[in-house]
């Protein structure tokens, strides 16, 4: 009798294991087609959205048990990024160099500087004195290095000039190629020294973002709205410099930005755990406390629906002198005192070769060519547009992907919910 009851309850445990299962499935599939919904998101066959729907359910368990814990300072979601595994989104959202990175940590620690000394503030907020510009994307290009050294130029140009103006991280992936490699990553200090060379930059709407690398444009490489004077490095692993040059202006920084936390992160003080081996580049826009700890503002580059609006805060005063993910190791900043120049002329045409132009602010789009050499030309009324490859048609910078069988311009490869209808005419010339 006990035999059989036992075999009873075996059965009957079984069962509603199985239940719990199923219900469990279900309920992660109702909120994953919710998830998609909410950030638009679509997958060519059901098969990848199975395979998504797996990791989404990895990702769902970690964000569980960390917001279960209950004595963290910071609280985890299942964000925009949620349906990526950890080693995919650490292949397309960072980019620090880590290759020069510690070369030119040993050089700071050889050469230190003194940053001058100025009022610190109990808190400070960059963004409330308007020296921050819009949270950016950088998407799955490893470019967090740009975005950073344009973040720091462009605080810097509005406390000295009194205009926020949004500068051109195309221009750095594009043209900045003496050491820093584009969307294969870079270093904000060798940013700088490319805009000091250049004698300035271009603003972002004028060379707008791509999301990839594309040559030179040196028309625009020559549009010189923002210069600066220098830069200077804090001195590594020193806390207290670093507050006074945050205090001073927005900062580049080096952290280490790989830890599943930080892919999933959604609003609090972030206090680890992570390590200091740098790998991704953020913007310091200000500081504070809130219940006793002290943090870092951090502006990130992975767009407005990561953390607190593309904010993060971070620790600070951990006791550990690298700082929480290295925070502290590699800081710099751009200088600058000296006035922007005035406004060229307007554009010119856009040239095409040595015969052929389009109107300014127009993209050449070659109409036939022969033997890899174009021999005629037409124009495209949007500029810096992409020109596709039935050579009728062309789709703006920002949705780059043609599709010519549906006769649409995609943000990526077979995202439907991203896209434009073919709005755009070439004419012959």
């Amino acid at each position: 009798m006990g035999h059989k009851i036992w075999i009873l309850i075996f059965f009957t445990l079984h069962f509603f294991i199985l239940l719990h299962n199923s219900y469990s499935s279900s309920s992660s599939s109702d909120l994953f087609d919710s998830w998609c919904k909410k950030h638009g998101k679509t997958y060519p066959s059901e098969e990848e959205r199975q395979h998504r729907l797996k990791i989404f359910e990895d990702n769902l368990e970690f964000v569980n048990y960390h917001n279960s814990l209950g004595n963290s300072t910071y609280t985890l979601e299942l964000n925009v990024y949620a349906d990526l595994t950890h080693h995919e989104f650490r292949a397309s959202k960072l980019g620090l160099s880590s290759f020069y990175a510690n070369d030119l940590i040993r050089l700071k620690k050889s050469n230190p500087v003194q940053i001058p000394d100025v009022s610190v503030p109990d808190s400070l907020d960059w963004r409330t004195q308007g020296a921050v510009t819009n949270v950016k994307d950088q998407g799955n290009c490893g470019a967090c290095w740009s975005f950073s050294a344009t973040g720091a130029i462009e605080g810097v140009n509005k406390i000295v000039t009194g205009s926020l103006v949004s500068l051109s991280e195309q221009e750095l992936i594009d043209c900045d190629r003496g050491y820093n490699e584009g969307c294969d990553g870079g270093l904000m200090d060798y940013a700088f020294q490319f805009v000091i060379d250049n004698h300035g930059i271009d603003t972002e709407k004028d060379y707008p973002y791509e999301g990839r690398q594309r040559n030179c444009n040196k028309n625009k490489l020559a549009r010189r709205v923002v210069t600066i004077d220098g830069y200077a490095d804090v001195p590594p692993n020193n806390e207290k410099e670093l507050l006074k040059a945050v205090a001073a202006q927005p900062v580049s920084v080096g952290i280490c930005g790989s830890e599943k936390a930080f892919q999933l992160y959604s609003k609090g003080i972030f206090n680890g755990p992570c390590s200091t081996s740098l790998d991704h580049a953020v913007l310091i826009v200000g500081y504070g406390s809130e219940n006793g700890v002290d943090y870092w503002i951090i502006k990130n580059s992975w767009g407005t629906k990561w953390g607190m609006n593309g904010y993060m805060f971070m620790q600070r005063n951990t006791g550990d002198a690298s700082g929480i993910c290295g925070i502290n190791m590699m800081p710099s900043y751009p200088t600058k005192s000296s006035p922007n120049p005035p406004p060229g002329p307007p554009p010119g045409p856009t040239k095409c070769s040595l015969f052929s132009t389009c109107p300014a602010g127009e993209t050449c789009c070659c109409a036939r060519s022969f033997l890899g050499i174009c021999m005629s030309w037409k124009c495209c009324e949007l500029d810096s547009a992409v020109c596709c490859k039935d050579r009728v048609h062309c789709c703006p910078h920002d949705y780059p992907i043609c599709d010519t069988r549906r006769n649409l311009c995609l943000k990526s490869a077979g995202n439907t919910t991203m896209a434009k209808p073919f709005n755009s005419r070439q004419s012959s010339m």
